[in-house]
């Protein structure tokens, strides 16, 4: 009788949980441990880069990986599906019926047994209970949701170019709502955008076309970088034109309109929300693991979660509030590979009769890029909580190693390095936007 494997199982491909998929593969292998990856989609993109893909300036099949080819390569298994539901006594997950566009069911509701369990499922934003947001806006939380906004923007400046020839004044409303990375850096993207069409048949398509609105409920755009840096940020984004506004709560949003506090009226043609992570509302349904009030699983410092030592949380979909600390992490791409690096580190010290370790936050500062434009930012330059402000040449170059550093986190250094030069000879013979 074969000895029966060490399986574990990660829910979600994001930053994090792919990264850990890769690490655990490669260091167990297929022999004595089963290590399976859920998704329901079939390729993973790296989060932040979501704002290119919607605005045209990325081509996402060039950035995109694929599960079942990674997992190949890395000693993984990969189940394409969604969770339904976690039995904690029976150390099973059940994954939802996998469905085509049509709802035709393509796999049944399927059970897989764990000896560990690390969710991952990331977060999905914010939309505080405003009347609305959920049916009359846009949202940028994974791939498909890029596609589409790219695709309604497209559309809408082909029939605003169309307009123009008669009406030279016609411009196209987008309001981004959220002050944080993803509304700032889609905004300069969004711009970059216009200037650049009039290049690709739209002949009379201004870098004045488009109107843009940046709404922030807070006092001030970016309350992860220091004031100063945000301010620069705001001067920089209305310098091309962006209406910004901060202390603007939406109240209400219908078809083509957001209502502001004290702000009046808004008319939109589309309207992209982007404010904060919370939990997918499904989690309460889940099982019975301790959650927050925005539906975040709760972990205690080592990342296991408060009931259940053998099940681990980690990236945007996790709440851990380390000792010494005002708040719990933040939901960044940092924080999720530095929690799938520990979460690595746990389950080896478990599986050898260790204690599992606290997890250490080491927070490296912020960048934020304003496409071509300018990239800004601080970075933290040791444990006194010094801060170093950057822009220019030498931000650009910081910014840029965020990401390759994520894809040597998932492919290796080797593979990664392939993926680093390929991408640098895409950047020259690829069209700087795409229109398809």
């Amino acid at each position: 009788m074969s000895e029966r494997k060490t399986q574990i199982v990660i829910v979600g491909g994001g930053a994090a949980g792919l990264a850990l998929a890769r690490k655990l593969g490669n260091r167990y292998g297929r022999s004595r441990h089963d290590i399976i990856l859920i998704d329901r989609n079939r390729s993973h993109i790296w989060k932040p880069l979501l704002h290119e893909v919607a605005s045209g300036s990325l081509d996402p099949n060039l950035e995109d990986v694929g599960y079942g080819g990674h997992a190949a390569i890395w000693g993984y298994r990969y189940f394409n599906g969604s969770l339904e539901k976690i039995d904690r006594e029976r150390r099973t997950v059940t994954t939802a019926p996998l469905k085509d566009e049509d709802g035709a069911v393509i796999v049944d509701r399927h059970e897989l047994r764990y000896d560990y369990l690390v969710l991952a499922m990331g977060g999905v934003s914010n939309d505080f209970g405003i009347e609305g947001v959920r049916e009359h806006a846009m949202f940028l939380e994974d791939r498909k949701q890029a596609d589409r906004f790219r695709q309604v923007l497209l559309n809408a400046c082909l029939q605003l170019n169309a307009k123009r020839r008669d009406d030279p004044g016609a411009r196209l409303s987008i309001c981004i709502v959220g002050g944080g990375a993803t509304g700032v850096e889609l905004s300069a993207e969004l711009v970059n955008c216009a200037r650049s069409l009039r290049d690709y048949g739209l002949e009379v398509f201004d870098h004045d076309a488009l109107k843009i609105h940046l709404l922030e409920a807070g006092p001030r755009l970016l309350p992860a970088l220091d004031e100063k840096v945000a301010r620069n940020v705001r001067g920089e984004l209305e310098g091309l034109g962006i209406d910004v506004r901060t202390d603007a709560m939406v109240e209400r949003v219908e078809s083509g309109r957001l209502h502001v506090k004290d702000g009046g009226i808004i008319d939109a043609r589309m309207i992209l929300w982007a404010t904060g992570v919370r939990g997918d509302n499904s989690v309460e349904r889940m099982s019975d693991l301790e959650l927050t009030k925005l539906d975040l699983f709760v972990t205690r410092p080592t990342l296991q979660t408060t009931l259940d030592d053998r099940i681990f949380a980690i990236g945007d979909c996790a709440s851990c509030h380390l000792p010494g600390m005002d708040r719990p992490v933040p939901p960044r791409a940092q924080s999720a590979g530095q929690m799938a690096d520990c979460v690595f580190d746990n389950l080896d010290r478990l599986q050898k009769g260790k204690e599992a370790r606290d997890f250490v936050y080491r927070d490296r500062g912020a960048l934020v890029s304003l496409s071509r434009f300018a990239t800004v930012g601080n970075i933290n330059t040791g444990p006194s909580g010094g801060k170093l402000a950057l822009e220019g040449r030498i931000a650009r170059a910081a910014y840029m190693s965020l990401y390759r550093l994520h894809l040597l986190a998932i492919h290796g250094w080797l593979r990664g390095s392939v993926q680093i030069v390929a991408a640098k000879i895409n950047k020259v013979v690829r069209p700087t936007v795409k229109l398809h």
